[in-house]
């Protein structure tokens, strides 16, 4: 009873904090696109706060579950709420405000459980503090490390359309013919260049440069700007 006890205990802390990071992220991108015009991910029932709207059962569940146990880079996704760029108010600017919504939502969130746990958890029940800690540790780490990882300048991730929003015409073209292979230079620069780097005596994780770091230092900066 004790090992069930445990196995949902630890499942509650890491799953709470990274699904409620996941879905309020896919739901900003949602409302963002239809305050500025496209209401495709209203019509195919996408603005919703119901985490089974957004959840992919590979990218959300089983693959960041696996990473988790191996002790590996934590690495995910959900389905992508539906937009039709084309149809906003003003494409290029749409398409910055669509994809800078999701990482400013997981930043907000970051912000509330700092507050949350600096500010109103000692005064809560001494039987649920701990349990409440580790769900805010885990959901300030969450929500940073979608931010930033979302915000790297490469498509199909945020900070790759909203590079392409803000550069001139023939550059965003460039950069928007990555998309299909994006997703493969990502798996490539996570995964195959440490084992690489391993390999060869070079330290080549990436992640940990370019997301791992900038959390840790963007987490310290809200604990001491907030408390």
């Amino acid at each position: 009873m004790g090992d069930v006890a445990a196995l949902l205990f630890g499942i509650s802390i890491w799953a709470l904090p990274l699904i409620f990071a996941v879905t309020l992220h896919e739901a900003a991108h949602g409302y963002a696109a239809l305050a500025m015009g496209d209401d495709t991910a209203q019509r195919m029932g996408r603005i919703s706060l119901n985490p089974l709207r957004h959840v992919d059962p590979f990218g959300t569940v089983i693959l960041p579950g696996l990473l988790l146990l191996l002790g590996g880079v934590m690495f995910g996704w959900a389905k992508p709420v539906p937009v039709n760029f084309a149809r906003l108010r003003d494409p290029r600017l749409g398409m910055i405000v669509v994809a800078a919504a999701g990482p400013g939502m997981n930043i907000a969130l970051a912000v509330v459980s700092v507050l949350v746990a600096i500010h109103i958890l000692p005064h809560m029940p001494q039987t649920v503090q701990g349990w409440l800690l580790l769900n805010l540790d885990n959901a300030i780490y969450f929500n940073l490390l979608l931010a930033i990882f979302n915000m790297l300048p490469l498509p199909p991730l945020d900070g790759g359309r909203v590079l392409v929003g803000i550069l001139p015409a023939p550059l965003a073209w460039r950069v928007a013919r990555l998309e299909k292979a994006g997703i493969l230079i990502l798996l490539a620069t996570l995964f195959l260049l440490p084992v690489l780097g391993n390999k060869l005596g070079f330290d080549l994780d990436i992640f940990r440069w370019l997301v791992h770091g900038p959390v840790e230092q963007v987490g310290r900066f809200l604990v001491d700007i907030l408390k």
